[in-house]
């Protein structure tokens, strides 16, 4: 008996850290930059496994550009309302960015193994692409439970959150 109840409260410490302001934007936000990189980085249609590894690296190196360009935002936004954090507190801002770069692994990966031979190269970006949405649904999801929004709300909720991230990967990939 003892046994669900331990495992209910790691679920709810589970919940409780997901649906945390930083790692649900981490989360986003990474899904959005895997997307959009990878429809930026394939609109010439260049699709070789070399090209592949390519896109994955520039990926992950984007990803952790783009995770110490917020938490060093975020450190220099804190800085008038909170005490000096000093070093270990500026460190620990930065490490605080660890969502984005961990949401674009799966893209990273699938980017990797195009290029190794595990699969095709041509045409991953729409796995990505797809993997990506269905992320953002979770997100949208999750965040709506951890809101305790009922179940069909949390449905439209995730469902919504999954077109907005359409409309902006589509409006990037235009704009590039």
């Amino acid at each position: 008996m003892r046994t669900p109840q331990i495992l209910h409260r790691c679920g709810h410490g589970l919940r409780r850290e997901a649906s945390r302001p930083n790692v649900l934007f981490g989360g986003v936000y990474g899904a959005v930059l895997a997307s959009s990189m990878v429809a930026a980085l394939t609109q010439y249609g260049h699709t070789t496994r070399e090209v592949r590894l390519y896109d994955a690296q520039w990926l992950l190196f984007t990803a952790f550009a783009s995770a110490l360009a917020h938490g060093y935002a975020h450190l220099i936004a804190r800085r008038g309302f909170e005490s000096r954090p000093g070093p270990i507190g500026a460190l620990r801002v930065l490490l605080d960015e660890w969502p984005l770069v961990t949401a674009t692994v799966p893209t990273v990966v699938m980017l990797l193994g195009a290029g190794w031979g595990w699969w095709p190269s041509a045409n991953i970006e729409y796995a990505a692409f797809a993997y990506n949405i269905v992320f953002l649904f979770g997100w949208g999801l999750s965040a709506a439970r951890a809101a305790r929004r009922t179940w069909g709300v949390a449905l439209v909720t995730g469902c919504v959150d999954a077109l907005l991230g359409v409309i902006v990967v589509v409006a990037n990939a235009v704009i590039k």
